[in-house]
């Protein structure tokens, strides 16, 4: 049991919060003034940390998981990049043994963010230029290895439109991204099934009043978009934009193997990326990725003048909702006890997953 001010779907209470592997009672009553329990974060976009990147395969997955749970990350999906067809393949036969048992003291990972290789070579930002056109057999086949819950694509590129509503019923969300499309491309998008879209302002056709590109789609179409609250990725101006005009904004970490490490040259994929100063690029001096976690991002929207509950809101309980997670990303008896507490200055102090205490060092 723990103690504290605890965020429910209601709203804030005092009180106490049980649980075992699911939460059995929130229940009103006196609080440890000095803690916060906020539902566990989940990051939807993740492609490594601590060293270690999920295209390595095998246990990368486990390390990836374990690390960012102690930032407060409770689930999340293994994010790949774009590559050759072998490497997809053993990316994600790493990630089908996490996915079906989690990892101890590691965060739940819920399924594959497939990023690529299904984009426009004009907008690759940090992806390596093995992209591919989209098929339904390709698809099915990754599928088939580990369970896709996230698709990147570009829809301008031919054939990508007719896919859409087949990945859609398969139960994939469709995402625009690395996309040079134009406005009425990103409308058929939509129109077709396509459901967010991937670290928004970033690898995609920009915001013009005369020749508007996806930006300007999902700032008047979109229910859900991903994005990187890193204050690198998007200037805090455009952020605030984007969250007076999306109402389900949520932020992801876009995490890569340089998370969590000393300043230094790091893979990404099959490329070197290089950190320092807080954030991570290649060599030509574009930004790869970066090295947030969820717990700043916290702290980040925090300072922007967002309230906390508004904050975790889009750091859990929305990314879940995307995915369809209704048991996941608030607290609520019957939910998953995946459970942050925070101290005064917003850093965790403890993080359970499914209820097992995570050790933060």
């Amino acid at each position: 049991m723990l103690q504290g001010r605890i965020l429910t779907p209601d709203g804030w209470i005092n009180g106490s919060i049980a649980f075992g592997e699911r939460i059995t009672s929130i229940t009103a009553g006196p609080a440890d003034a000095g803690l916060t329990i906020i539902p566990g974060f989940v990051d939807l976009h993740v492609h490594g940390a601590s060293g270690v990147d999920i295209m390595e395969g095998g246990d990368a997955g486990a390390v990836v998981a374990r690390s960012h749970a102690r930032h407060g990350t409770t689930s999340l999906l293994g994010t790949t990049l774009t590559a050759k067809e072998d490497s997809i393949r053993h990316a994600l036969n790493g990630l089908a043994g996490v996915i079906a048992q989690r990892p101890q003291h590691g965060a739940r990972m819920l399924g594959v963010h497939l990023e690529g290789p299904f984009l426009n070579r004009r907008r690759l930002g940090a992806q390596p230029p093995d992209v591919v056109t989209g098929s339904r057999a390709l698809v099915e086949s990754y599928h088939a290895i580990a369970p896709i819950r996230v698709l990147t694509m570009a829809p301008e590129v031919t054939g990508h439109l007719e896919l859409i509503p087949h990945l859609k019923e398969m139960g994939i969300r469709v995402q625009i991204g690395h996309s040079a499309g134009s406005y009425d491309d990103g409308v058929a998008a939509l129109k077709a099934g396509a459901a967010g879209f991937t670290h928004l302002f970033n690898g995609m056709s920009g915001m013009s009043h005369r020749e508007p590109g996806m930006v300007d789609v999902a700032m008047a179409h979109a229910e859900y978009a991903e994005i990187i609250p890193d204050l690198l990725h998007v200037h805090p101006g455009a952020m605030r934009a984007a969250l007076r005009a999306i109402p389900r904004l949520y932020g992801v970490t876009d995490a890569t193997s340089a998370t969590g490490m000393p300043d230094g040259e790091y893979a990404l994929g099959t490329q070197r990326v290089f950190k320092c100063m807080g954030c991570v690029r290649l060599s030509t001096g574009s930004l790869a990725g970066s090295v947030l976690t969820m717990d700043q991002a916290l702290r980040n929207f925090v300072g922007l003048g967002m309230e906390l509950a508004e904050a975790s809101q889009r750091l859990s309980l929305f990314p879940a909702d995307y995915l369809g997670e209704t048991q996941r990303g608030r607290l609520a008896p019957g939910a998953w006890a995946d459970i942050v507490v925070l101290d005064q200055s917003l850093h965790p102090v403890a993080v359970f997953v499914e209820g097992e205490a995570i050790p933060l060092s």
